[in-house]
């Protein structure tokens, strides 16, 4: 049986759970016999490497997998003791949203790209409720007045794709607390966004919490936000909850290998170090990428935003530039800019070329040496093409070898990043996501480039596959003489990967040097807020960035 405190009476009791889908290779179990508590008022971590079967325990919980794709063997699911496994649309339509609310894990693809923030939050509303035009558009103010968001007003005819990885999470709990709900789902709702941001959504989660009494299940690989958030925390492995308990204890005293492998698995601070002769690969001076704000029937440009406002850094050959801040400090756009994918201002050369002049047919002979590795391999990946096709790619556009031995170099790349060759005849989605981000490195790696960009490249896995990932990229540039320009809101893997580490901030760079002086002496106060919510995810000491 599950946990449950002496003299409780628990708000959500999941019993003897299983899922099973229904595949054309056969049933997977994808949750075995879960038992899991939730008490009033109390915030519970449900951890567990990509696949576990973490989301598919709580979208159990709210009758959301598809069927007869997926099915319920056996198990109960009690909300305040009403039973909510099998049943209809009847009793779960009035809990779900209301009751029972969820912050999915990636705001971008659930919020609707085509509706208004104001839209999208009034909907919400006005399906739960008989409000007042008036009445909606106060109270959705309100909320983004709730979540923090800044000149909520203003923010209200915003699109998703026109807000920070941030403010989207924060229309999602907006959306998420519109009906003041008895239990908030978390599902991974830091995973895309910088530390300090990271820290604000979780010290308004825990504010909120207090303020109405709701009690929060939070999903989630980072085992840092556990130990800040959660009293107690379930440990889950391949569809089994193989440990748990309250917090303090697990993490002093875990039970399990796994979840001692879990707790230990934190990247070391890299060793190498870069020789002063080291061929310079990359290098940017006064970099701007400005977007104009127009208004006016003319749309005359009147303003503009500077995501990048004279930015100058040199990447060496073996040299890692790590490039941190928060959203929106212009870390992307600077990475677009050298690319030569955004429009810029100032001078960019490659290996010694200047390439900010250079018109598109000479400079796609220089692409194949600049490769990136975006975020989300999931979005980036062609879902209508097989893997080796997606890593082919390269070759086709730039005309490279005859079909046989492009064959022989995807079975080499792919061999190389540790994948199966035999699978290059699947799709992504038939990949997990640390595969899936592998199959994108293969693809950039196929070219042979002197300079990668990776974009994030470890946000969204789990911290096992996590240090997979960072040994793998170290091995390619240890092998390659690669220069990467590393891009990451998590300041463990920018230690573990940077030789070289830039601070942004609003644009700009507040602050720059090697990665030693940076972490362990770091001069301007937004470093050290970046500092303090990274290793100690104290909400109070991102003050300098929310002003």
């Amino acid at each position: 049986m599950a946990h449950l405190d002496s003299g409780s009476t628990p708000l959500l009791t999941i019993d003897d759970l299983s899922v099973t889908f229904n595949t054309p290779a056969g049933p997977v179990e994808a949750v075995q016999k879960a038992d899991l508590v939730i008490n009033r008022g109390e915030t519970v971590a449900l951890v567990g490497e990509s696949g576990s079967g973490k989301s598919v325990t709580a979208l159990s919980v709210l009758g959301l997998l598809p069927y007869p794709k997926a099915t319920h063997p056996r198990g109960s699911i009690r909300f305040n003791d009403q039973e909510l496994l099998g049943a209809g649309d009847k009793v779960l339509m009035p809990i779900r949203g209301d009751r029972i609310s969820m912050i999915f894990q990636e705001p971008m693809t659930s919020l609707n790209p085509l509706h208004s923030v104001e839209k999208q939050i009034t909907e919400v509303l006005t399906k739960k409720a008989k409000l007042s035009p008036r009445q909606v558009r106060d109270k959705v103010i309100d909320l983004l007045q709730l979540v923090h968001i800044q000149e909520p007003e203003s923010r209200l005819g915003a699109y998703p794709h026109q807000l920070s990885g941030g403010q989207r999470q924060r229309v999602m709990i907006a959306m998420a607390l519109a009906n003041e709900p008895d239990l908030l789902i978390a599902d991974e709702p830091t995973t895309a966004v910088d530390v300090t941001t990271q820290a604000q959504i979780l010290g308004l989660i825990s504010e909120l919490r207090e303020q109405s009494g709701m009690s929060v299940l939070l999903i989630t690989h980072d085992l840092d936000v556990v130990r800040k958030t959660a009293e107690r925390v379930y440990v889950m492995r391949a569809g089994n909850i193989i440990e748990d308990g309250d917090t303090a204890s697990v993490f002093r005293a875990p039970t399990q290998t796994y979840t001692q492998r879990l707790i230990a698995a934190e990247p070391p601070a890299r060793s190498s170090s870069i020789s002063d002769n080291a061929r310079v690969v990359l290098q940017g001076k006064q970099i701007q990428v400005w977007f104009p704000i127009k208004k006016g029937v003319l749309r005359k440009t009147v303003d503009h935003i500077k995501a990048t406002d004279g930015v100058n850094l040199s990447i060496r050959t073996g040299e890692t530039v790590g490039v941190v801040g928060e959203s929106g400090s212009g870390k992307t756009s600077l990475a677009l800019a050298l690319l030569r994918l955004i429009s810029s201002r100032g001078e960019i050369e490659l290996l010694g070329r200047p390439i900010h002049g250079l018109r598109q047919r000479p400079l796609k002979q220089l692409r194949r040496q600049m490769q990136v590795v975006f975020q989300d391999p999931f979005g980036s990946l062609s879902p209508r093409l097989s893997v080796g096709q997606i890593v082919a790619e390269g070759l086709v556009a730039h005309d490279i070898g005859s079909e046989t031995e492009r064959q022989e170099k995807v079975i080499q790349v792919l061999e190389e990043m540790g994948l199966d060759p035999g699978t290059r005849h699947l799709y992504p989605h038939e990949f997990s996501g640390g595969q899936r981000q592998r199959i994108a490195l293969a693809r950039a790696m196929i070219m042979q480039p002197e300079v990668l960009v990776l974009d994030e490249p470890t946000s969204a896995l789990d911290r096992s596959v996590q240090a997979q990932m960072i040994n793998l990229l170290q091995r390619l540039q240890h092998d390659h003489g690669l220069a990467y320009l590393f891009i990451s809101h998590d300041l463990k893997v920018i230690r573990a990967l940077s030789d070289h580490i830039i601070v942004m901030r609003q644009g700009k760079v507040v602050e720059q040097g090697d990665a030693d002086t940076i972490f362990d002496n770091p001069t301007h106060p937004y470093t050290r807020a970046l500092m303090s919510a990274a290793f100690d995810l104290t909400v109070s000491d991102t003050s300098v960035v929310a002003q």
